[in-house]
C-alpha cells in the first residue's frame, strides 16, 4: 500500500470539504425545488408565491402563510422547515469545520504550490532531505540557485518548509515524482537518499525522463559508486572515501586545504571559484590566446585551468594557450573580477550567460 503524502492528504481533506459543501448545496436547491413544485402543483399557487413561501418556510423567518393552507399543506410546510433546518445546519457545520481548520487557505496554498511545480525551468532536484541533502540545500540557497527538495518523510517536509525551502514530498525513485518537479526541465539531480539502491533507482529514472540532464549521486560503498556510475551518474560522491581524503590531506598539507575549503564553501568567502563556458556565438576571445585575449589584465581573475570540448584538461594554462570554442575555463577571483570576466567573454547579454557553477 503506498505511503499518503502531506500534500495527498491536505488534497484528500479539500476535495471532501468541497464535495460535502456541494453535496449540501445541492441538497438545498433539491429542498427549495421541492417545497415550490408542491406550493405550486398542489396548492394551486403561481410560480412566485411558491417560491417566496418556500424561501420563508425555509429561512424560518416566521412571515406565516402566503396563502391560507389546509391540514395537508401545513403538514407538508412542517416537514419542509425540518428538512431545511437540517440541511441549512450541515452546510454550517461543514463551513464552519472548513474555516476553523483553515481548510480554504490550505486550498489557496495548494494552488500555488501547482503553479509553482508547473513554472520549474532551469532548476536543480535534490532527492532527499537527510543531514546531506540540508547541507547541499543551504549551499545551493547560498549561490542563489533554484531548486526544489524531494523527501518522503513527513517529519523531513516540515523542517525543509520551516526552512523556506521547496519541498515535494513523494519517493523520487519513481517517474510519476520527478515529473512532478519538472525532471524535463532540470539540470541537475543530486541523489542523496539513504540507501545506494534508492540512488540508483532514481540516477536511472531521472537519465531515462531527461537524458541530457547531469546526475550526482550519494554511495555508501565502493561498489555503489561503480553501480551508480554504470547507472548513469556523473558524479558519484562517497561521504566515507571522500571524507576520508580530505581528513588526510588536512593533516598533511593543512594550509592548502584551509584555503581551499574557504574559497569553495567559506561562510565570509572574499575568492570565489567559477566555470565559464567560451561560447563561439559571442565570445569575442575565441581562437585567441590567452596573453592576446587580455582576460588577467582586463578583469583580475585568475585562470586556473581549461577544460577542452573533448575532454581534455590544461592546467595551470601558459599566456600561449589558445582558446578553443566551447573550452571551459576554471577561474578564480572576487566576485567583482568573475562579473567582469563574464562580461568579456559574453558581452551581448551577460544575463543569458551559458556558465555552470564549480561546486555543482
Amino acid at each position: 500500500m503506498r505511503k499518503r503524502t502531506l500534500y495527498s492528504t491536505l488534497e484528500q481533506k479539500y476535495q471532501r470539504i468541497q464535495k460535502e459543501l456541494m453535496a449540501g448545496t445541492l441538497t438545498l436547491v433539491g429542498v427549495f425545488l421541492i417545497g415550490t413544485s408542491w406550493y405550486s402543483l398542489v396548492e394551486g399557487w403561481s410560480w412566485q408565491d411558491a417560491a417566496y413561501m418556500t424561501v420563508i418556510t425555509l429561512a424560518t423567518v416566521g412571515y406565516g402563510e402566503t396563502h391560507p393552507l389546509r391540514a395537508r399543506g401545513r403538514l407538508f410546510t412542517i416537514a419542509l422547515i425540518l428538512m431545511g433546518v437540517i440541511t441549512i445546519g450541515y452546510i454550517v457545520n461543514r463551513f464552519t469545520e472548513a474555516v476553523i481548520e483553515g481548510y480554504f487557505q490550505e486550498g489557496i496554498r495548494l494552488r500555488q504550490r501547482r503553479r509553482l511545480m508547473n513554472s520549474l525551468s532551469g532548476h536543480y532536484i535534490i532527492c532527499g532531505f537527510s543531514r546531506t541533502g540540508r547541507q547541499i540545500a543551504k549551499e545551493f540557497r547560498a549561490e542563489s540557485v533554484p531548486f526544489v527538495v524531494i523527501d518522503s518523510e513527513l517529519e523531513s517536509v516540515q523542517i525543509a518548509q520551516r526552512e523556506g525551502y521547496t519541498i515535494y514530498q513523494g519517493d523520487a525513485t519513481l517517474d510519476e515524482t520527478l515529473l512532478q518537479v519538472r525532471i524535463e526541465k532540470a539540470i541537475c539531480i543530486v541523489a542523496a537518499l539513504p540507501s545506494d539502491a534508492e540512488n540508483l533507482y532514481t540516477v536511472l529514472s531521472a537519465k531515462t525522463l531527461n537524458p541530457s540532464i547531469r546526475a550526482i549521486a550519494r554511495a555508501s560503498t565502493e561498489e555503489a559508486v561503480q553501480k551508480l556510475q554504470r547507472g548513469g551518474a556523473d558524479v558519484v560522491v562517497s561521504p566515507y572515501i571522500t571524507g576520508g581524503k580530505r581528513m588526510a590531506a588536512a593533516a598533511l598539507r593543512p594550509q592548502v586545504m584551509d584555503f581551499v575549503e574557504g574559497v569553495l564553501t567559506g561562510a565570509d568567502r572574499q575568492v570565489y571559484m567559477e566555470q565559464l563556458v567560451l561560447d563561439p556565438a559571442v565570445c569575442p576571445v575565441v581562437g585567441l590566446t590567452l596573453q592576446k585575449a587580455g582576460l588577467r589584465a582586463q578583469s583580475g581573475a585568475l585562470v586556473l585551468a581549461i577544460q577542452r570540448a573533448d575532454g581534455s584538461v590544461i592546467g595551470g594554462p601558459t599566456g600561449d594557450t589558445l582558446l578553443l570554442p566551447g573550452d571551459l575555463l576554471i577561474c578564480m577571483g572576487t566576485a567583482e573580477q568573475l562579473r567582469s570576466l563574464n562580461e568579456i567573454l559574453e558581452p551581448i547579454n551577460t544575463k543569458t550567460k551559458s556558465r555552470r557553477r564549480l561546486n555543482q
